[in-house]
């Protein structure tokens, strides 16, 4: 099997099993805020070291215990220059200290056949990439589901029109199966504490809101920003197309809680992302 290996481990989260194990293990203690008479589709969670984020990141992911998907689609941004507008990995599967998580060919496939349809551009499959924000939730899972296929996507293309198609072109792609979404973002970057908690507040309510259309727009309204606002649109409307109702907040924090300096910090959400259960 051709696998990515992990440039992360030992510096973003732990690079051990046992360490990493029990780091992750510990995120995911606490108690479990489920919606009454609702199925979980999927989580939107920061992707930060787990120093600094794994306990918001462990409030959404702690839903996900006891769950069998057949399948997880972890939607991230892509933070480096790469070939193409939307990617996904070009191997069979990535690797974490704690296993390999094979990716799902077909669904990969059958996700670049419908954009391709929907935008005119396939997903491009990239070797080798150092992306930190779509593996750094690997382990959240690999702890809280145990084994799973991945459906693993990045955008490089941030416009609405893009996380929109790539949103619908999800949905469809995973119509009927067991399926999990995942959301990769932090929201601002280097504004001072107070700052950061009024632009943040204001994204995780248009997140609340349900309202894909408007988490993109609060960049060029410059009332709120968040480095993977195109993951978490494209989520959200792919959890729409597969039945999702509502949005919970799990989960909010700053860097500056962990490093003490407040005057500069990057902001931290999670959200769960519910369908009225058909019982």
């Amino acid at each position: 099997m051709d696998i990515r290996p992990s440039p992360i481990a030992g510096t973003w989260y732990p690079g051990t099993a046992e360490q990493l194990a029990t780091s992750i293990d510990h995120l995911l203690e606490g108690e479990t805020k489920t919606e009454p008479n609702s199925d979980l589709v999927g989580v939107i969670v920061p992707h930060a070291g787990h120093r600094y984020s794994g306990s918001v990141a462990g409030a959404a992911f702690r839903l996900m215990r006891g769950l069998t998907p057949d399948i997880v689609a972890v939607v991230s941004p892509m933070h480096n220059l790469a070939p193409g507008q939307v990617l996904t990995s070009g191997h069979d599967a990535y690797q974490t200290p704690l296993g390999e998580i094979p990716v799902d060919q077909e669904a990969v496939r059958k996700l670049s056949d419908a954009m391709q349809k929907r935008t005119g551009f396939a997903l491009y499959p990239l070797r080798n990439d150092r992306e930190h924000s779509l593996e750094i939730e690997l382990p959240f899972l690999q702890r809280a589901l145990g084994t799973f296929q991945l459906l693993p996507v990045m955008i490089l293309d941030q416009r609405e029109s893009t996380a929109e198609a790539l949103g619908l072109a999800l949905g469809e792609t995973l119509a009927g199966r067991k399926t999990l979404l995942v959301a990769s973002s932090d929201l601002s970057h280097f504004f001072p504490d107070a700052v950061a908690r009024t632009f943040d507040a204001e994204m995780m309510r248009r997140v609340e809101r349900f309202d894909p259309a408007a988490v993109m727009r609060a960049e060029e309204e410059k009332t709120a920003s968040a480095c993977g606002r195109a993951a978490i649109a494209a989520v959200l409307w792919a959890a729409r197309a597969l039945g999702a109702d509502r949005v919970s907040i799990m989960g909010y924090a700053n860097s500056g809680e962990v490093t003490g300096d407040k005057s500069s910090v990057v902001g931290y959400g999670s959200a769960a992302i519910w369908r009225t259960s058909s019982a």
